[in-house]
């Protein structure tokens, strides 16, 4: 009895290291691809929207291989879910189409949770798939880009009116600021989507790091706080970006708008989620604790 235990274990661990070859030896291009397009700012525009792989895809791996020993001891269970999405999956990976062998990703992953451990395979991997499935690139921020004029609108006058009370001469007209002589137009890409995307991913993984994603009160507070944080954050930098163009410092604004002084802007903003997240910890827990002394007199 021990044997045939033994050997079915055996059976599984070689099962999933046949598998994770395979997908290695499929995505390992793609992945490569994505990695060294993110960081040296190589790939295209929508694509870059996408940047925050770079700490998701790691993170998600990490997650994976925590999660192996509770994988292992789950019971083989055989969904018909999951040959569907496997072959859809293969399909799109097949189909030689950018957008379909970047969502075939996704797909399989989904497709071999379910093949292999059924719905409690998925369960125990499910926020490892979602960081997988944010981060693979697709068309969505393309097709977002044309409902973006409101905020751009918004962004150019929030700037305006900020540089005005500096004591700059600045006219704005929709999404075009005149400061200088010059002109400064808040683009489609610089609305602050790509930062938006960034700060909602990130705070995604800060709720699960700290336990804190089970608590919806806690996740809304938080998620709504970094969404403010981030619009703000985008606000000050076009403010900075047009005071710098309409100045003349052309090398100041290269190095914040397309250098690496926008990344370490955006590090900073992020780095600010942390503190927050531990404010709205103790802030809701104390009203919590208050709220229970009150009962208790009561």
């Amino acid at each position: 009895m021990m044997l045939l235990n033994a050997k079915k274990i055996n059976l599984s661990q070689l099962l999933s290291i046949l598998i994770l070859l395979v997908l290695l030896l499929l995505y390992a291009p793609i992945l490569i691809h994505w990695w060294d397009g993110w960081l040296n700012k190589s790939i295209s525009t929508e694509h870059e929207y996408f940047s925050h792989g770079i700490i998701g895809f790691p993170f998600a791996a990490y997650l994976a291989w925590m999660n192996r020993k509770q994988w292992a001891r789950l019971p083989n269970q055989t969904h018909p879910l999951g040959a569907i999405f496997l072959v859809l999956g293969g399909f799109f990976y097949i189909s030689g189409l950018t957008e379909w062998v970047n969502i075939s990703l996704p797909i399989i992953l989904l497709g071999i949770c379910l093949w292999v451990k059924g719905f409690s395979g998925l369960r125990l991997q499910m926020f490892p798939w979602i960081l997988v499935f944010l981060a693979t690139p697709n068309s969505i921020p393309y097709l977002i880009v044309p409902l973006t004029l409101p905020l751009q609108s918004f962004i150019a006058g929030t700037a305006g009116f900020i540089l005005n009370q500096l004591g700059m001469k600045v006219t704005v007209e929709g999404i075009n600021i005149f400061v200088g002589g010059k002109i400064v137009e808040v683009a489609p890409y610089c609305a602050g989507l790509k930062m938006l995307f960034t700060t909602l991913y990130v705070s995604l993984i800060l709720l699960y790091w700290t336990d804190t994603l089970s608590s919806r009160q806690k996740s809304i507070w938080f998620l709504s706080i970094a969404v403010m944080v981030s619009v703000t954050a985008n606000i000050i930098r076009n403010t900075i970006l047009t005071f710098f163009h309409g100045t003349g410092q052309s090398a100041a604004f290269h190095w914040l708008h397309d250098g690496w002084g926008g990344d370490l802007y955006s590090a900073c903003m992020l780095l600010v989620l942390i503190p927050i997240l531990n404010w709205i910890n103790k802030y809701l827990a104390s009203i919590s604790m208050m709220s229970k002394s009150e009962m208790e007199v009561n």
